[in-house]
């Protein structure tokens, strides 16, 4: 009887090492066919380009092909409920955005994930700048004339959107709140419409991303006032921040980073990280991602978690305050 308990337990020992050792032997051998990225937009626009880029090249670091697919719907929500549900085996890696984590969680009350349990954080890789802008005949040069013309006339200014609860929503309501700024929210299908109602005079306003509102800039068919970042942007250097303008702290951009279903083995999301940062570490990488309007914004896995739990409360209360509801 004690030769069999010993036998048993024995045996449990054994069992229970398999067990720990199958994540690395795994891990060891991963990945061993392509893995997919998840990109949360349509194929064309900035987003789509980053994503194509990192792919190729943790297709190098990792010695399988990196496939890019393109799920867009429901300002994102339709990737992230995808990939929330995927096996966490490192074969589905996901392509998310500041939209994602810290905006739709703040105005909708059903999702299918939740942005700090449902997912592996695996790095920050950029952000992208956004801009006010105005129609070229609105009055005001600077933002603290724009603001001051607004007070005194609250009822005669609006500013466009690409859609209620977007980043470029937040960030109007936001700059709203830090500077005074009179002017009523337009939510429009896109950029492409916004800012079409901005140069057509339905609109004095609009924030949008530096991506989309550069080349109507430098055409002359709309004006700038003031890009809602920390630092100047390389596309547009002659345009000031808002902290320039004369509100210091000012701070708004959307941003993308780099996650898989929660639950992804250590081995695997160590793989996965260090491949990713020796990836955004390529100096050509990097300059392609300036030339397309994103900064280049690396951190680690605990960086992202960090400035999600950081961001989170705080678009809460900017959608509480704003009443920014989308469900």
């Amino acid at each position: 009887m004690a030769l069999l308990s010993r036998s048993r337990f024995l045996a449990c020992l054994a069992a229970g090492a398999a067990v720990l050792a199958a994540p690395a032997a795994f891990a060891q051998h991963y990945p061993d066919r392509p893995v997919k990225l998840i990109v949360p937009f349509a194929p064309g626009g900035a987003t789509d380009i980053l994503g194509r880029l990192l792919a190729t090249g943790l297709s190098d670091k990792l010695g399988q092909p990196v496939i890019v697919e393109n799920r867009p719907g429901a300002g994102t929500v339709v990737a992230g409920g995808i990939v929330a549900k995927a096996p966490p085996d490192g074969y589905t890696l996901f392509l998310g955005a500041s939209t994602t984590l810290t905006h739709n969680p703040a105005i909708r009350t059903s999702l299918p994930y939740d942005p700090l349990r449902s997912f592996t954080p695996l790095g920050l890789v950029a952000d992208m700048g956004l801009v006010l802008v105005a129609h070229n005949d609105t009055p005001g040069r600077t933002l603290q004339e724009l603001v001051a013309l607004t007070k005194a006339a609250p009822d005669k200014f609006s500013y466009g959107s690409y859609g209620t609860g977007s980043s470029v929503h937040f960030g109007g309501e936001m700059l709203k709140t830090a500077t005074g700024l009179k002017a009523m929210h337009v939510p429009f299908n896109g950029s492409s419409p916004s800012l079409t109602a901005l140069m057509g005079g339905q609109v004095q306003l609009a924030v949008d991303t530096v991506v989309a509102t550069t080349p109507l800039i430098k055409a002359g068919k709309i004006r700038p006032i003031a890009t809602l970042g920390g630092q100047r942007l390389p596309l547009l250097p002659q345009v000031p921040t808002v902290a320039e303008s004369g509100y210091p702290g000012f701070h708004m951009d959307t941003w993308f980073a780099f996650l898989a279903p929660a639950g992804l083995p250590a081995p695997i999301r160590q793989k996965v990280e260090k491949a990713l940062a020796d990836v955004m570490a390529d100096a050509a990488l990097r300059q392609k991602l300036v030339d397309i309007g994103l900064s280049p914004a690396w951190g680690p896995g605990s960086a992202l978690q960090e400035r999600i739990e950081r961001e989170l409360p705080l678009m809460r209360a900017v959608a509480a305050r704003s009443d920014i509801r989308v469900d």
